[in-house]
């Protein structure tokens, strides 16, 4: 039996310890988010509060008119428009050719599952400088340069990452379930339209959440495929608009800086929506 004096020191160690992550855990969220609070501190300056020594991060002034101003030298409302289209679209083909593959390789019994599946994942290591030059060359024999098909087809042939963590997930759930649907007289698309992607939900939430940030921040693509400024995305006209803000003679940060929280807002809104989800389908161990 463990003495008097033992029990207070161990109850001190239990919480001695998780008040110590916490607190490893505030400081590198306080580290995480300086950057943020500091680009949104400078969208808010004139042209003197940016390089004010000190640096007042509250200034006494709040220029809400940067946002206009940006919205006035460059058509972000129609760039908004362009990469929502196109984020809905790869939403939308991720999801849905993923998810089929997914159920494929996770539910389904062939010969060669293994090896396709084993393939399937070794195009994650190719690098995209490597594909780079032929899907170019495709594309543009196909006449899609300067169009959004070359961004939002292919989606709709898969993911590899996308399919390797739904079918983990998929992996998860009981066979069982598959086993009652075929004796009530369901298909296989009928299961796996009414019973592994309502159970899989959590899985498709944090697949979308992944597809919605990489194709909303997406650069490189529109860079190379886009050509005419009316097809241009967020990302293009953040970097026209640094182009001509520079052209002018003096780099204007806080409007660089405004027009960076406006692209960054869709990503900080989806991420909260999402949030619960996203836990919730890691808690579940379908991504061990």
């Amino acid at each position: 039996m463990p003495s008097d004096e033992t029990l207070p020191r161990r109850s001190a160690l239990s919480l001695l310890k998780p008040a110590l992550v916490y607190a490893a855990l505030s400081a590198c969220s306080v580290l995480f988010l300086l950057p943020f609070v500091w680009m949104l501190s400078m969208s808010v300056q004139d042209t003197r509060g940016v390089f004010a020594a000190p640096y007042e991060w509250i200034p006494r002034t709040l220029h809400w008119e940067n946002y206009r101003d940006v919205a006035a030298l460059v058509p972000f409302g129609r760039y908004f428009v362009n990469t929502a289209i196109i984020t809905g679209l790869v939403l939308a083909g991720t999801l849905l050719s993923s998810s089929l593959v997914a159920y494929g390789f996770s539910r389904l019994r062939f010969r060669g599952r293994d090896v396709l599946f084993a393939l399937c994942l070794s195009t994650m290591m190719l690098p995209g400088q490597v594909t780079m030059i032929p899907l170019y060359v495709l594309f543009a024999r196909l006449g899609w340069i300067d169009t959004f098909y070359p961004l939002v087809v292919p989606a709709f042939f898969g993911s590899p990452l996308s399919i390797f963590l739904l079918r983990q997930f998929f992996l998860t759930i009981p066979r069982e379930y598959d086993e009652a649907a075929l004796l009530d007289g369901a298909g296989r698309f009928r299961i796996y339209w009414s019973v592994i992607l309502p159970l899989a939900r959590p899985a498709l939430v944090t697949v979308a959440v992944l597809t919605f940030l990489g194709t909303w921040n997406d650069f490189f693509g529109p860079l190379i495929y886009i050509n005419s400024t009316s097809q241009a995305t967020l990302t293009l006209g953040l970097s026209m608009l640094k182009s001509q803000i520079a052209g002018s003679g003096t780099t204007q940060w806080h409007l660089l800086m405004a027009a960076a929280v406006l692209v960054m807002v869709p990503n900080i809104i989806v991420f909260f929506m999402a949030q619960k989800h996203l836990v919730k389908g890691i808690a579940m161990g379908g991504f061990r």
